[in-house]
C-alpha cells in the first residue's frame, strides 16, 4: 500500500467515526442542521478520498449513501430510527472495504460484496424511490412552483420574498431597451408579488428630457431561481443599471448552511460567497474593482485597501450575516490547517523504540551518577546531576507523547449502548465525562475490553426494563455513566448505572452453591460483590446473547490485573451499581522510592509513597503501629521474604497509600528517589505476592518493583482478622 493510500485509509476511518457519533448524535438531535451537515461532510470527504486513490468499490458504495444524505438534507426524507440503523450498518460496511483497501485487495469477497448490495438495495428501495413513503419531490420546474406563504403575525400573509432594487440609467431608452420589457421576462422565472416604482430621480417639467430614463423600482419577488439566474435577466442592460439583488430571509440560513457544508479548502471571502450562490462573478468583480481603487484617493497604495466584505455590504449585493459566515469558515479553515501543519503522523512502533531507548538512557544515566558519586569529585558529581536532569525531562517528554485521551475510548461505547439497548428493548442513555483524562496508549488499547463486559453487564444485568422502573418510581429511561479521572498517581475509570444493583443475599446463595464460602460465613459488602469476578459466576436467571454464562467478570479482573490495575464495586439496592478501575498512567517508567533489606534493593512507586517514619521498638510483636492516633497495620519485608540473620537495630516504616488505604511497609534502609525502568518478570514468578515488576540499578543489580496494592490488601486483611479475634486472644 502506498502512501498516499495509507493517509486515505487513515483519515476515512477517522472520518467514518465522526460520522458515526454525528448519526447517534442527529438520532436525538434530527432538526438539527449543523449535524446533519456533518454527516454529509464525512461521507462527502470518504468518497472524494477514494476517487483520488482510484478506488471504485469505495466510490460507488459511498456515493448512493451520500444520494440518501442530500435528500435528507434538502428535507425530501425524514430522519427516523431505521434510516439511522441502515446509515450506521453503511458506515460499518464502507470500514469492512477499507480493511479490503488496506490489505491491497483489489475488490471485496462474494460474502462482502453480496452484503453491499443487500445495503444498497435497500438504500434505493426504501429511500431513494419511495422517499420514505412520502410524496415524490415536484418535478416543476422552479417557475412553475410558487414560494410558500408565511404569516406576519398579524394577520396579513406575506410571501418571503428576493429583494431587487433596479435603478435603470439615463441612455436605456437611447439604446432601444424597454424597462417594462425587463420586468415581464422576469415573470417568466418567477411572480413579483410587489413592485414599487421610484420617480425620486424625476426632474422638474421643464428639466426632461423625453429620450432619458428617470425610472427605478423596488420589487419583491417570489422565485426559487437561483440569484445568478435572477442577475441574467437584466444582462442586456447591466452596464445601464444599477441593480442590486437580495436574498429572501429564508435563504439567509440556507447560505450560511452552504457556507459551513464547503470542503475544507483555502478559499477567498468572495470565492465562498460566489461558491455558495449568495454572491454572482459580476457583483464580485465590482466589488474587487472598487477595492482596488478606493474612491477619493489619488493612489491605491496610498492607504490600506477597504476589506472586501464591507464593500460587498454597502454595494448591498449580500448581507452582514452572510459575510459574517464567509469570514468565520475562512478562519475555521486557516485555524485547522495551521493545526495539521504542527502535527506529524509516527507509528507506533518507533515511539515504542523511543521509549525503551529512553529507559536504557535512564539506566545508563543511573548508573553514571553512581560511578561519579563514588569518586568524591565534585565538579564531575555536579555535572552528572545536570545530566540526570536533562535524562528526566526527556523522560518526561517521551512518556507524553504515548498519552492520549480516552474520550475516543468512550465515545465507541454511544454506538454499542444504542445498539444494544434497542435489542434489550429498553430505554438507555449514555453519559461521558473525563473524556479529556490521559493515560498511557498501549494501556488505552487494553482496557477496551474490560470496559465492554462491563458496559454490557450494566445494560443487561443492572438497568431494568421500562416497566419494572416505572413500577419503581424512576423514570422509564437508565442511565449509564462512564468516567475517567486521575487520583494519586494513577487514573480511575468508572463505569456507573442507575439500576436495581448487585442482590447480595443470591450472590451469596450462588456462592454458597458453588462451595467459593461455607454457610453461615460473614463477608463485607466488598467481599460479597467480589465474588461476581470468579471464574463461571453469574446469577442470571436466563442465558442471553450478551451475558448469563459466568464468562465475561473473570476476564475483566485478569485483564485489569495485567495492567497492575483493581477494579472495585459498590452497589446500593434499587439505585445502582459503580464499578472503579484503577490503572497506573504508564507501564513504562515510573519514578520509584528505593529501599533496602538485607543485601536486597526493592523499589516502591513514588506516587503511593506518603511519608517515612522510624519504626519503634515497642512495636516488637505486633503487625500494626499508632501513627498519630490512627491505627496503621504494617508488613516487615524481612519476614515477607524470610531473609536469614537478625534484623538492624534501627529499621523504617514506609507509609503508602492505595484507592484510599494506608499500610506501613518495614524496610531496613532508605536510600532515596529512583527513576525505574519497569521490566517485567518471567511467568515462573507470577505466582509470587507482592512484587509487581523488576528494574536494573545503576551498580548493574537487579531491583524488585513491589506491588503496593497487594502488600496493602495483605495488611487489611491481617487487621481485618486481628479485630475478628477476641480481646483475651488479642
Amino acid at each position: 500500500m502506498d502512501e498516499i493510500t495509507t493517509v486515505f485509509v487513515t483519515e476515512s476511518r477517522e472520518q467514518l467515526a465522526a460520522l458515526e457519533d454525528a448519526l447517534l448524535q442527529l438520532e436525538g438531535s434530527p432538526e438539527d442542521s449543523d449535524i446533519l451537515n456533518a454527516v454529509f461532510r464525512s461521507a462527502h470527504t470518504i468518497k472524494g478520498g477514494a476517487g483520488v486513490v482510484e478506488c471504485g468499490f469505495i466510490v460507488s458504495f459511498t456515493h448512493v449513501v451520500e444520494n440518501v444524505l442530500d435528500r435528507l438534507r434538502n428535507g425530501e426524507i425524514k430522519l427516523s430510527g431505521d434510516l439511522v440503523a441502515l446509515l450506521l450498518a453503511c458506515s460499518d460496511h464502507i470500514g469492512n472495504l477499507l480493511d479490503v483497501l488496506a490489505a491491497g485487495t483489489p475488490a471485496p469477497d462474494a460474502d462482502l460484496a453480496a452484503e453491499g448490495s443487500a445495503l444498497l438495495n435497500r438504500l434505493q428501495r426504501d429511500w431513494l424511490e419511495k422517499g420514505n413513503g412520502g410524496d415524490a419531490p415536484s418535478s416543476a420546474p422552479p417557475s412553475a412552483r410558487d414560494e410558500p406563504l408565511h404569516s406576519s403575525g398579524g394577520g396579513e400573509v406575506e410571501t418571503d420574498c428576493w429583494h431587487i432594487s433596479l435603478r435603470f440609467g439615463p441612455d436605456v431608452l437611447r439604446n432601444g431597451m424597454d424597462p417594462l420589457a425587463f420586468l415581464r421576462y422576469l415573470t417568466s422565472i418567477g411572480r413579483i408579488v410587489l413592485l414599487e416604482t421610484l420617480a425620486d430621480s424625476m426632474p422638474n417639467a421643464d428639466e426632461m428630457n423625453p429620450e432619458a430614463c428617470y425610472l427605478g423600482f423596488e420589487i419583491s419577488f417570489a422565485s426559487t431561481a437561483d440569484k445568478a439566474s435572477i442577475e441574467r435577466v437584466f444582462d442586456f442592460v447591466r452596464d445601464d443599471c444599477t441593480l442590486h439583488i437580495l436574498p429572501p430571509h429564508s435563504k439567509l440560513s440556507d447560505y450560511v448552511a452552504l457556507v459551513n457544508q464547503l470542503p475544507e479548502d483555502p478559499m477567498r471571502l468572495g470565492e465562498i460567497l460566489v461558491r455558495v450562490g449568495a454572491l454572482t462573478q459580476a457583483e464580485l468583480d465590482e466589488g474587487l474593482r472598487k477595492q482596488e481603487a478606493p474612491p477619493g484617493s489619488d493612489s491605491a497604495d496610498s492607504a490600506p485597501p477597504i476589506p472586501l466584505g464591507e464593500i460587498l455590504v454597502e454595494q448591498k449585493v449580500v448581507s452582514p450575516e452572510l459575510v459574517d459566515a464567509a469570514i468565520v469558515k475562512q478562519k475555521q479553515v486557516t485555524d485547522k490547517r495551521a493545526a495539521e501543519a504542527r502535527l506529524i503522523r509516527i507509528p507506533a512502533d518507533k515511539l515504542d523504540k523511543l521509549i525503551d531507548l529512553v529507559g536504557e538512557l535512564v539506566i545508563a544515566g543511573a548508573s553514571v551518577n553512581l560511578l561519579a558519586t563514588n569518586t568524591g569529585i565534585g565538579e564531575l558529581i555536579e555535572a552528572t546531576s545536570l545530566t540526570g536532569r536533562l535524562v528526566e525531562s526527556i523522560r518526561d517528554a517521551a512518556l507524553q507523547l504515548r498519552m492520549v485521551q480516552i474520550g475516543e475510548t468512550f465515545n465507541r461505547f454511544t454506538r454499542v449502548v444504542r445498539d444494544v439497548s434497542r435489542e434489550l428493548g429498553k430505554d438507555i442513555e449514555l453519559s461521558i465525562s473525563g473524556g479529556d483524562t490521559e493515560l498511557d496508549k498501549s494501556m488505552v488499547e487494553k482496557i477496551g475490553d474490560p470496559l465492554m463486559h462491563l458496559v454490557r453487564n450494566a445494560m443487561d444485568h443492572g438497568i431494568e426494563a421500562p416497566d419494572v422502573r416505572v413500577a419503581n418510581g424512576k423514570p422509564a429511561r437508565g442511565r449509564l455513566e462512564l468516567n475517567a479521572f486521575h487520583d494519586s498517581g494513577s487514573i480511575i475509570i468508572e463505569v456507573a448505572d442507575d439500576g436495581g444493583g448487585l442482590n447480595r443475599d443470591r450472590i451469596m446463595a450462588k456462592a454458597v452453591e458453588r462451595g467459593l464460602i461455607q454457610p453461615g460465613q460473614v463477608l463485607t459488602d466488598a467481599e460479597t460483590y467480589n465474588l461476581i469476578f470468579e471464574a463461571g459466576f453469574s446469577t442470571a436467571e436466563q442465558v442471553s446473547n450478551l451475558s448469563g454464562r459466568g464468562v465475561g467478570m473473570d476476564v475483566v479482573r485478569r485483564n485489569i490485573q495485567s495492567l497492575r490495575g483493581t477494579v472495585e464495586v459498590s452497589s446500593t439496592a434499587g439505585q445502582g451499581s459503580r464499578f472503579a478501575i484503577r490503572l497506573p498512567l504508564t507501564l513504562a517508567i515510573i519514578d520509584g522510592f528505593l529501599v533496602g533489606v538485607g543485601r536486597s534493593a526493592y523499589v516502591i512507586p513514588l506516587d503511593s509513597v506518603v511519608e517515612c517514619i522510624e519504626l519503634t521498638r515497642d512495636s516488637d510483636g505486633r503487625d500494626y503501629i499508632n501513627l498519630r492516633g490512627e491505627v496503621l497495620p504494617f508488613v516487615r519485608l524481612r519476614e515477607m521474604f524470610e531473609f536469614r540473620g537478625e534484623a538492624p537495630a534501627r529499621q523504617n516504616v514506609v507509609v503508602v497509600q492505595y484507592a484510599g488505604l494506608k499500610a506501613g511497609i518495614v524496610v531496613d534502609n532508605l536510600m532515596g528517589e529512583f527513576q525505574t525502568v519497569i521490566k517485567p518478570l518471567g511467568t515462573i514468578f507470577h505466582h509470587v505476592k507482592g512484587i509487581g515488576g523488576s528494574t536494573i540499578l545503576g551498580s548493574g543489580e537487579v531491583a524488585l518493583i513491589l506491588d503496593v496494592q497487594a502488600l496493602i490488601q495483605r495488611c487489611t486483611a491481617h487487621e481485618t482478622q486481628r479485630a475478628e479475634q477476641p480481646a483475651s486472644i488479642r
